[in-house]
């Protein structure tokens, strides 16, 4: 027999039609490369740039500048180098000033973290209701604008008609029957702290309780089991893991009592005599009263770098110890 072989003829293979993209993608993606969304932006960046940025170089001008009220009438301003920094850094007082705004933010920064702190874990352990109570109290405390806090803190310590002292009073200090606070330095400048800290604790304080919000609770509770005590979980568990959080608040803080200027001129216009005098008081005070702009405009510029360095150093460590516990 013959043996008889089928072939089996090819199978055909069908090729299907290459998927066209969609419409939304094309879409997407000629929207990626249209210049429209820059266009639509462009007004709102280009006029942040120039609120921030102008001002800014405008000062830095005017520092380099005999910029004095004849000038700010007549735009003739001459060019004079670095002559500005130099009267400013051989100025006695102005060092003083310097020393007195670190000594001013260094006070002002540990009270906010510390009451900020106790405020937030405060709140982590209330109740529902009563944690409902106390935000909202921040919160308005947080709203209140700052010459109205600061035109009340000025009837409290009213030296004739303040609570402070008539409560004082009451309570048998008859010292305080009358006492101006604001005609002593050290009581006027302890003044402004507490009013400094009173309006930022409620940020600070806020932004930490969130922050608090997100540490496991699991962590907590092998805590207690290992047998420490409030303060080693603090340390151990919450801190490192809220640390990020609490970097950025101190920086913010930092940079909030360097510029505290409203709440000092308002009370205290940096009086008596320099007690209250921080540099941003000190540069509005050498622009009013001698019609120094170029002054004025110099302090400022060295105030930005102050803070500036102040922060630069403050990040630094905090990447060293980052990198520690890496």
């Amino acid at each position: 027999m013959s043996t008889v072989r089928e072939r089996t003829a090819p199978r055909s293979v069908t090729r299907r039609p290459a998927r066209r993209p969609s419409t939304a993608t094309s879409a997407a993606r000629g929207n990626s490369r249209s210049p429209w969304p820059y266009v639509l932006i462009a007004p709102a960046v280009l006029g942040m740039l120039y609120l921030l940025l102008y001002p800014l170089g405008r000062a830095v001008v005017i520092s380099f500048q005999d910029f004095r009220l004849r000038q700010l009438i007549l735009g003739d301003a001459e060019f004079v180098g670095l002559r500005n920094y130099r009267t400013l850094l051989s100025d006695p007082r102005f060092w003083e000033v310097v020393r007195r705004t670190f000594l001013f933010m260094a006070v002002n920064v540990v009270a906010i973290m510390i009451l900020s702190t106790l405020v937030a874990l405060m709140l982590e352990r209330l109740g529902r209701l009563a944690r409902t109570v106390v935000l909202s109290s921040l919160v308005l405390v947080w709203a209140v604008p700052v010459v109205a806090a600061t035109t009340v803190f000025q009837w409290l310590f009213h030296s004739e008609f303040g609570i402070v002292n008539e409560t004082l009073t009451g309570l048998g200090f008859d010292s305080f029957d009358g006492y101006p606070w604001f005609a002593h330095g050290g009581a006027a400048f302890a003044i402004v702290v507490v009013l400094i800290v009173w309006q930022s604790v409620p940020f600070a304080a806020i932004t930490l309780y969130s922050a608090l919000t997100t540490v496991p609770g699991e962590l907590y509770e092998s805590a207690r089991i290992d047998g420490a005590g409030g303060i080693r979980v603090f340390r151990s568990v919450t801190f490192p893991l809220v640390r990020p959080i609490f970097t950025l608040i101190v920086s913010l803080e930092v940079i909030w009592t360097f510029k505290a200027f409203v709440q000092i001129w308002v009370m205290t216009r940096g009086g008596p005599g320099d007690a209250t005098t921080i540099l941003p008081v000190y540069a509005v005070q050498t622009a009013l009263a001698n019609q120094r702009y170029d002054l004025c405009s110099a302090a400022s510029i060295v105030t930005l770098l102050l803070m500036s360095g102040v922060l630069v150093l403050h990040f630094r460590q905090l990447f060293r110890q980052e990198r520690e516990h890496l």
